[in-house]
């Protein structure tokens, strides 16, 4: 056979193809690939050496030497305290990398209730999907913490349990971040949310009136916290899950009633047996102990010290409120009286505006702060749901 002017001739029998398997042709020159040993001869030595490249990727694609390239189907994060990656999807596997709670990982395929997933590291391998939350979640939860960034701290607080961070108050909503026992968080707001069990709301059970649309039992509602952890994040978690943390100083004066928040008003000087320190001075805010109240709190002490009898004393009280958070304190200055620590509530009125109610601090005593043209009104008595 002759291959035109200049180029090498090469004869070629059937059962060489048939034996050896694949030749390449490239420009005038011949290469025979046996696919059985990798091994490559070129049929015209001289010019192989330019070609060497080309042939080992030829040989690498005809024995499938590249694997199969995964596309990022999408971006998701783990909601566990931490998981481990598992190299295939079967009863015995071995562990390929763990991540951990709040890691950001792509997702490069599904299968039944597993997803192969890459981390930030190159690592790959399946991990079940109920440890993952989808790039929706992890964005309503930033949002969250951006609108509530300057939110006023209402309290500090202490974890029961290890909890999850929600995006919106309920035990079915979606969670991210998990925050360990005893964790501190700072309490920003309360709100109420119908208590799920197993997907299906809770109810209780209510007297037999004869009517049934009247036997329809009532549904139990559960209060909620948004707080903010150490590290900035933003969230809800379930009321019952967090300790406030009151001075044990004040905590003694309870009487039966749940603190929703407290602030320290002032310090006052004490001197006792010849050792001086300066003691806090603080507004209480609680309520009655009972979940899902149509108000967040209902009533407000302040506490003074006594600096000669050495004691924490009841300098104002207010029963009756339809309080809603947040409280807000702060120094002002009355001209003659100086500057005086204040604080402020809001309460809502039957028609369900909210108002906002000013009160000075002039050690013992409390009073309202009156705005121009402001009449003192009397409080609205509150109605349990």
């Amino acid at each position: 056979m002759s291959l035109g002017r200049g180029a090498s001739s090469v004869n070629f029998r059937a059962e060489i193809a048939a034996r050896d398997g694949v030749i390449v042709r490239e420009s005038h020159h011949f290469i025979h690939v046996h696919p059985a040993d990798l091994s490559v001869r070129a049929l015209d030595a001289s010019p192989f050496r330019s070609l060497a490249p080309r042939i080992l990727l030829i040989s690498f694609l005809l024995l499938g030497g590249c694997g199969r390239h995964h596309r990022v189907i999408e971006h998701a994060y783990v909601s566990a305290s931490q998981a481990i990656l598992r190299d295939q999807v079967a009863a015995v596997y071995n562990r390929v990398a763990t991540v951990k709670n709040g890691e950001r990982v792509d997702v490069l395929e599904h299968e039944k209730r597993f997803a192969r997933v890459r981390t930030a590291n190159g690592a790959e391998g399946w991990i079940e999907q109920r440890y993952l939350v989808d790039q929706k979640t992890f964005d309503a939860l930033q949002q969250l913490t951006q609108d509530n960034r300057d939110d006023p701290v209402q309290a500090p607080g202490v974890l029961r349990n290890d909890t999850n961070l929600h995006v919106t108050p309920g035990r079915e909503t979606e969670h991210l971040y998990q925050l360990a026992s005893g964790a501190k968080v700072s309490i920003l707001k309360r709100a109420t949310a119908e208590k799920m069990m197993g997907g299906v709301p809770a109810s209780s059970p209510v007297a037999a009136t004869g009517k049934a649309a009247n036997n329809a039992p009532e549904p139990i509602l559960e209060d909620w916290y948004l707080v903010r952890d150490d590290q900035g994040r933003i969230g809800w978690v379930l009321a019952r899950m967090v300790d406030v943390d009151v001075p044990l100083d004040i905590a003694q004066y309870a009487e039966g009633q749940r603190f929703v928040a407290f602030f320290v008003l002032d310090q006052v000087p004490d001197t006792q047996n010849g050792v001086q320190k300066n003691v806090p001075q603080y507004l209480c805010v609680l309520t009655e102990p009972h979940d899902g109240l149509p108000y967040d709190f209902d009533q407000i002490r302040v506490f003074t010290w006594n600096a000669r009898k050495h004691r924490y004393e009841t300098a104002y009280r207010e029963h009756g409120l339809n309080g809603v958070l947040p409280v807000t304190t702060g120094k002002e200055n009355f001209d003659k009286e100086g500057t005086l620590p204040i604080f402020i509530v809001r309460v809502k009125d039957e028609a369900g505006n909210v108002t906002e109610r000013k009160y000075k601090l002039n050690t013992p005593i409390v009073k309202r702060v009156l705005a121009p043209g402001e009449v003192p009104s009397q409080p609205v008595r509150k109605r349990r749901r």
